[in-house]
């Protein structure tokens, strides 16, 4: 099959741009018309019990935006309700092209999405583009790796490409699925702290280049990217964050690298310990404790003030959610499982593999060695020492002099 020849569709997942998109590229590239295609996926933004309101709403602004764009290239966004693997299939195109995710649940999508094109004659091109490393660099003689500093001491010696624009080609205008008005039935109340979209995406990369990395961690500053969230969607590709951001703040990148390979390679975090000798640890589970922590009321002024702003727009600063998931896990002995999953009902930046690694990382049952423990009162000492970000969130601890928080 001469595949110039043919009509072929991108599916848009966790890569709602138009710029620096490997397998859009591929597709524009290769084929003489393009429809551009994203399948709403009921057991993703209705029946799923790790569902975050605040991911749904800037999900939905993304693609709006995204189809905004494609209707001034002469194209536009065809959305289809349903499963991929039995939707796509029956479409009139002669070849698919997507980005590959990585999760247990995409894996296992894809497969039978691929299986079911091909017995339908549906040419299947699928990329890598959700991360800096392909997936077979982790694997260190044929085995994954286990150590980040192992793995990020092998990445920094590998060249990391340069992001590219929208590669000539054409868009169809076929109509295939039904128009954005679709999108009002998911439509939530919750307003994140960060809008979707690639216009505030490109404003973030530009204030990227010039943000005071002395001082990102300190939660009252505002001295973070803020672009968790547009790299989860892909509103801006890893390579562009990359080639953007301080130096300091690109090692972080590639913990993403590290956790999403890790869960990619090893399926069963999502569940168990990493570290499989600790998945018989007693929790105690205390409901009132837990209750507690999700309403900002440990006492802990620091943890409290970071899971009211997650309770409030949907974001809390990495350095709290580090503590704030301590105290549940070390203080409160709270299974670490069950804090993941209220991070990722709450958070808009939620993905799966680093909101998993993340946790174990600090519950000790993941890839690294030590055992940590964050002191909250510290923490709130060192990063907070004027209590400023703790008094924005923690109404009723406005009028408390400083030095009430230092004693």
């Amino acid at each position: 099959m001469d595949i110039r020849q043919v009509f072929c569709a991108f599916l848009f997942r966790r890569d709602l741009r138009l710029q620096d998109n490997t397998g859009l590229n591929l597709a524009l590239e290769s084929c003489q018309a393009v429809v551009p295609l994203l399948v709403l996926d009921p057991r993703q933004l209705l029946h799923n019990e790790y569902k975050s309101d605040f991911a749904i709403a800037f999900f939905i602004n993304s693609i709006v935006e995204l189809n905004e764009e494609l209707k001034t290239l002469g194209g536009e966004l065809n959305l289809i309700e349903g499963i991929a693997e039995d939707v796509i299939p029956s479409l009139p195109v002669n070849a698919i092209f997507f980005n590959q995710d990585y999760t247990p649940f995409a894996k296992i999508r894809d497969e039978k999405l691929m299986e079911r094109c091909k017995s339908r004659g549906i040419q299947v091109n699928v990329t890598e583009d959700y991360t800096l490393m392909p997936k077979e660099f982790f694997l260190r003689k044929g085995r994954p790796y286990h150590t980040f500093s192992r793995f990020y001491a092998e990445a920094m010696g590998i060249s990391i490409r340069k992001p590219v624009g929208t590669k000539g080609g054409k868009f169809s205008k076929s109509k295939l699925g039904t128009s954005t008005r679709i999108l009002s039935k998911y439509v939530v109340g919750e307003k994140p702290i960060v809008r979707g979209g690639r216009r505030e995406a490109m404003g973030l990369l530009e204030r990227a280049r010039t943000l005071n990395v002395d001082k990102r961690e300190f939660p009252a500053e505002e001295a973070t990217t803020m672009l968790s969230a547009h790299i989860k969607f892909g509103t801006v590709s890893i390579r562009e964050a990359y080639y953007n951001v301080p130096e300091p703040i690109r090692r972080q990148l590639f913990w993403r690298d590290f956790f999403t390979l890790i869960a990619y390679y090893n399926p069963r975090v999502f569940g168990e310990a990493f570290k499989q000798e600790y998945n018989c640890i007693k929790w105690e589970n205390d409901w009132k404790k837990f209750k507690a922590w999700t309403e900002g009321r440990t006492g802990f002024p620091l943890v409290d003030a970071g899971m009211r702003q997650l309770n409030a727009v949907g974001y809390m600063h990495n350095r709290v959610r580090m503590v704030a998931a301590s105290v549940l896990v070390k203080l409160l002995h709270i299974d670490w499982r069950i804090g993941e999953k209220y991070f990722a009902t709450k958070l808009v930046d939620y993905d799966p593999a680093v909101n998993n690694g993340n946790w174990q990382w600090v519950a000790s049952t993941g890839t690294d060695y030590m055992f940590r423990l964050y002191n909250p009162w510290l923490q709130q000492r060192k990063f907070d020492p004027d209590a400023e970000y703790i008094k924005k969130w923690v109404t009723e601890l406005r009028e408390l002099a400083k030095r009430k928080f230092l004693t």
